[in-house]
């Protein structure tokens, strides 16, 4: 293999582990918040809702500002927007919250959660327009470990945030926290960058088809084909989080919450832990299986499972061990989605304003978060889970037939069209 060749790869591995690593260091800002809340209450009496709201922005934020965000990083271009908006929310991250740790009201906790979710939706954004970009020919693999790191990476922090919480407080914990993850994207910021054009024409050519159209964030607007991701992400999206944030209560009305299985853990504590290597692994296997088989025929499989998933939860989930099951392939068949979407999105559109495109067809998850009361809604008009779990296990089906009817054939005659035209 020419040496040429040796260190172009050795050079994008190393830019995408760098990018899993900014994505572990933002991932507490959200995963580790619920460890805040209790001490936040107890320290200035403020309602435990009025706190959550803090934790609503955050998402809000995080999501709804990745479009501008790497809108900016490809507008700048590769050597400096990248570098640029990685230390700019790296900044943002230690300011809010260090801000956090000092604020003694809650319109300060909101501006706080405001600037941790400004940066950590600029460093999303970079970081998944960054994987994109560097691996056309094994995409879904890459932009999978990259959001598997935003996925799983709390694992790494989240015992030690609560060990500091308990011995030196939560506010010294909100400051520390801050610096150190804020200082380390810092320091990350000017090593990273995207490949700078013709860089990767030694590539060998993915077996996935790519645009050969570079379509700006305003034409993808203007395109049917991004609203049908777009709803299909909407979808798939909403019955995962309806289902993944409520496998406590789901547990506490099948009668589970104390239901020992394993060494005396119960049900839901055995679960917890499983759903969440399940959703960390979910997001490369899925995107490396789409990068040999191709993204639709991944997601007829991946939302075929999930849908399964669904089923067995609402018919067999008040078995403890089919519990643990149905819930671990329901987390396994969900978090794909931030490995399938984006890379299909790069395919279509191509990889200029990958970034940006990117953060458009993310904001979909901002959108279905609003729909997730709606399980809590059927469950108080029903009495059970039962209608929630069906239509999520509907949701999953409708999603298959989209893909494979609708957006296989549209993608197929896009690619076609286009050679001909070249």
């Amino acid at each position: 293999m020419p040496s040429d060749s040796i260190g172009l790869r050795s050079n994008r591995w190393s830019q995408l582990w760098l990018g899993v690593v900014c994505m572990i260091l933002i991932a507490n800002l959200q995963y580790a918040w619920t460890l805040f809340v209790n001490p936040l209450h107890q320290a200035h009496g403020w309602a435990l809702p009025a706190i959550q709201l803090g934790f609503t922005i955050f998402v809000a934020l995080e999501t709804w500002l990745t479009p501008a965000a790497g809108w900016l990083a490809d507008h700048i271009g590769g050597r400096r927007g990248s570098p640029l908006m990685i230390g700019i929310g790296g900044v943002l991250v230690a300011a809010g919250w260090g801000l956090n740790a000092y604020a003694d009201t809650l319109t300060l906790l909101y501006i706080g959660s405001s600037l941790a979710g400004a940066g950590a939706g600029a460093v999303y954004a970079t970081c998944v327009g960054n994987a994109v970009k560097w691996f056309p020919d094994k995409r879904g693999l890459a932009v999978g470990l990259t959001a598997g790191g935003f996925g799983a990476g709390a694992a790494l922090t989240v015992v030690p945030v609560n060990m500091m919480i308990h011995a030196a407080g939560y506010a010294n914990t909100f400051l520390w926290f801050g610096i150190g993850q804020g200082a380390l994207l810092v320091l990350l910021a000017p090593i990273m960058h995207a490949p700078a054009p013709g860089e990767l024409a030694a590539l060998p050519k993915p077996r996935v088809k790519q645009s050969l159209v570079n379509a700006t964030p305003g034409k993808v607007l203007s395109s049917p084909v991004f609203w049908l991701l777009y709803g299909m992400f909407v979808l798939v999206s909403a019955s995962g989080l309806m289902v993944t944030a409520q496998i406590a209560p789901i547990a506490k009305d099948y009668g589970l919450t104390g239901t020992p299985v394993l060494w005396g853990a119960s049900a839901l504590s055995v679960a917890l832990v499983v759903d969440n290597v399940m959703n960390g692994l979910a997001r490369p296997f899925f995107g490396f299986v789409s990068d040999k088989i191709g993204r639709e025929p991944t997601m007829g499989i991946a939302f075929t499972l999930g849908g399964a998933s669904y089923w067995l939860l609402a018919v067999a989930g008040h078995s403890p061990w089919f519990f643990v099951v149905a819930a671990a392939a329901v987390f396994f068949t969900w978090g794909e989605i931030f490995s399938l979407f984006p890379s299909t999105c790069t395919d279509l559109f191509g990889t200029r304003y990958a970034s940006a495109n990117a953060g458009l067809l993310y904001t979909a998850k901002g959108l279905a978060v609003w729909l997730v009361p709606l399980g809590n809604v059927m469950v108080s008009a029903t009495g059970s889970w039962t209608t929630v779990l069906m239509g999520c296990a509907v949701a999953n089906a409708v999603v298959v037939a989209l893909a494979l009817l609708i957006l296989r054939p549209i993608r197929v005659h896009r690619h076609l069209t286009e050679e001909a035209a070249a």
